[in-house]
């Protein structure tokens, strides 16, 4: 005998169709993730280990090895680093040794970046102007590369990012303060909890997620500092960023033209040249902050394939009349010539356009291409 109950249960619980939703914002592997750079020294022989390292790492500061540890010991260093469009992650581990970051360097050198390491293991030293910063895992260690510094390390496994100076200049920049400082607290764990957040997904992230995540960062790395470094600057620092935010717009709008210089700006900030270089202390100065906007803007232009001029044409849209000024300017600043870029831009009119601004030259795809090219997203 069939139970009617149990089948009309039955047909009920059937009723509806089973439709499954899978959950929004799970993860799918697609073809536009980031692709990082990698180096090692572990495949090459033990005795070229270290130097293959120090010539790496060169860009940004100058190594030698612990006393009594040599060369022929070996040296295996390894390092990943992902363009998150305008700001650089890296990680990285290997053994101790000593840096330096000398005057002469800093002077020949176009970095200027702000360098924020997060040290998962391992603990480091560095020293500028007798003061001695100690960094360990669970502190934020924040350095500028346009000021001269050495340390030591031990052997450590850390974080980093490395950001250009006008990422933060909507904010009126980081304080000066900031330059080698250790940060703790609840703000430091905070930011190390997000950058490990980060760390985690960056095999998933795209082009598409790359604004948002470096807004976050940069938001985080600011709310993270200054409330540490810079608590007496009250209405004082308001007054920078709106002062900053006005000098950038007219800096952009003016890019081409040979007037624009610190008189102008003072012209039309209505401030004193004296107030104009505090202002700009934190970028590099007045004359280093327009000269680097305008070689970044030319750079864009050059790899764009849509931009049909030649290299005098836009080495005089950045107010640059010669072109041998400009060749020379260039190649100090990204460490190639613009007419490389040039030629690769039009190697690729005849293949598939790139959307304008994306860097094009291989030169780039270096390390030290990467720190040199940070600014033009």
């Amino acid at each position: 005998m069939v139970d009617i109950r149990s089948r009309s249960e039955f047909v009920e619980r059937r009723r509806f169709a089973r439709v499954v939703h899978a959950p929004l914002g799970v993860d799918e592997m697609q073809s536009d993730v980031l692709v990082p750079l990698h180096f090692e020294t572990g495949t090459l022989p033990p005795s070229q280990q270290f130097a293959a390292w120090q010539e790496y790492i060169s860009p940004l500061v100058d190594i030698h090895l612990p006393e009594h540890v040599y060369p022929s010991d070996g040296f295996v260093a390894r390092q990943s680093v992902w363009n998150l469009g305008g700001m650089l992650m890296t990680r990285q581990s290997s053994p101790a040794f000593t840096y330096m970051r000398p005057p002469e360097k800093v002077r020949l050198s176009p970095l200027d970046h702000w360098h924020i390491l997060f040290l998962q293991s391992g603990r480091s030293w560095t020293e500028v102007d007798g003061r001695v910063a100690e960094n360990e895992p669970g502190l934020v260690e924040i350095r500028s590369l346009g000021r001269p510094f050495r340390g030591r390390k031990l052997a450590t496994e850390s974080m980093s990012l490395i950001a250009p100076v006008d990422l933060f200049s909507d904010h009126g920049g980081l304080p000066t303060a900031s330059n080698n400082i250790v940060l703790g607290g609840h703000r430091a764990r905070l930011l190390t909890d997000y950058i490990a957040s980060v760390e985690a997904n960056l095999p998933f992230f795209t082009q598409e997620d790359l604004p948002g995540v470096r807004e976050r960062l940069r938001e985080m790395v600011f709310e993270a500092v200054t409330p540490l470094v810079d608590r007496n600057a009250g209405t004082d620092h308001v007054s920078d960023i709106g002062l900053m935010t006005r000098a950038r717009r007219f800096i952009t709008s003016h890019i081409a033209s040979p007037d624009l210089t610190a008189e102008a700006l003072c012209k039309e900030l209505a401030i004193s040249r004296t107030r104009l270089y505090e202002l700009f202390e934190t970028s590099g100065g007045v004359a280093n902050y327009i000269r680097r906007r305008r070689l970044l803007a030319a750079h864009a232009m050059l790899a764009d394939p849509a931009d049909g001029r030649k290299v005098a044409e836009i080495g005089a849209a950045i107010g640059i009349d010669s072109p041998a000024n400009f060749s020379r300017a260039f190649t100090q600043q990204f460490g190639y010539s613009p007419s490389n870029v040039y030629r690769h831009g039009l190697e690729q009119r005849g293949a598939h356009p790139r959307p304008h601004g994306e860097n094009n030259d291989e030169h780039a795809l270096t390390f030290e291409g990467m720190l040199r090219t940070l600014g033009l997203f």
